[in-house]
């Protein structure tokens, strides 16, 4: 990134404000690095260094590396690895069984998963590959609305066995699924802040309304009170406190006089 790119010829983009890849064309390391600075403070950032000339991007750092972890995390999400689950069978296995396996491998490819389905068979019964390889294209005929199966099916010692994979608007499906629900839970989770916010709000407001209210009735009661009638009374006593002390003495009236 930036000087420490050490090719001197790049290739340069830059992206437009649709968000699109712009070509600035070929030019010098150096002159890359102006253009970014002219661009607004910006860095270099090598993409392709395989490449002849090598591909360097003109961006923000710190938007970029955002937006590559967000893109890594979901293609992780998407690209998770999904679990093979395995339905074993008899070759004579009975109609009321059958029903049981096609049931399971049926839930199991509508979650996502693959689906292993194996036919076994016991000593000589190996003689009847042919009505296990029957049987799995029964069972793939079956699924054929929500899955494929992965070639043909294999021998694996005695057994034989077939791979069975949902098919793409199945995963499209589950993966909108996923989507939607994550969608509605932030959906909630900002309703449910919205909520607390406006309990919040009210909770101020009706104490802000209490506070004015017993301003307003402090300052009706003291609206009441004749406050200079109070000084002229304090005046008074504290003149016949005065005299208390001093006492009606000659001395003290001609004292005062």
């Amino acid at each position: 990134m930036n000087q420490e790119i050490k090719q001197n010829e790049l290739r340069v983009t830059v992206v437009s404000k649709e968000g699109k890849d712009e070509p600035l064309g070929v030019m010098s390391k150096q002159e890359a690095l102006a253009k970014a600075q002219e661009l607004g403070g910006l860095d270099l950032i090598l993409i392709n260094a395989n490449s002849d000339p090598p591909v360097c991007k003109i961006v923000d750092y710190s938007k970029y590396r955002y937006q590559q972890e967000k893109k890594r995390k979901e293609k992780a999400k998407n690209s998770k690895a999904t679990e093979i689950k395995e339905v074993k069978m008899s070759y004579k296995i009975g109609d009321h069984d059958y029903g049981v396996r096609l049931k399971a491998a049926t839930k199991f490819i509508k979650q996502g998963n693959r689906v292993k389905a194996t036919v076994m068979f016991r000593g000589r019964e190996v003689q009847h590959d042919n009505l296990g390889v029957d049987l799995l294209n029964r069972l793939a005929s079956d699924l054929e609305d929500i899955g494929n199966m992965e070639g043909r099916p294999r021998r694996e010692g005695r057994n034989l066995g077939a791979i069975l994979t949902p098919r793409a608007e199945v995963v499209k499906a589950i993966n909108d699924a996923k989507r939607l629900k994550e969608r509605e839970k932030k959906a909630a989770k900002a309703e449910s802040m919205a909520k607390r916010t406006e309990a919040e709000e009210a909770k101020r407001s009706e104490a802000l309304a209490a506070v004015e209210e017993e301003r307003a009735t402090i300052g009706g009661v003291l609206d009441g009170l004749d406050l200079e009638d109070d000084d002229d009374f304090d005046d008074d006593l504290d003149d016949a406190s005065l005299d208390e002390l001093l006492g009606s003495t000659k001395v003290a009236d001609d004292l005062f006089a």
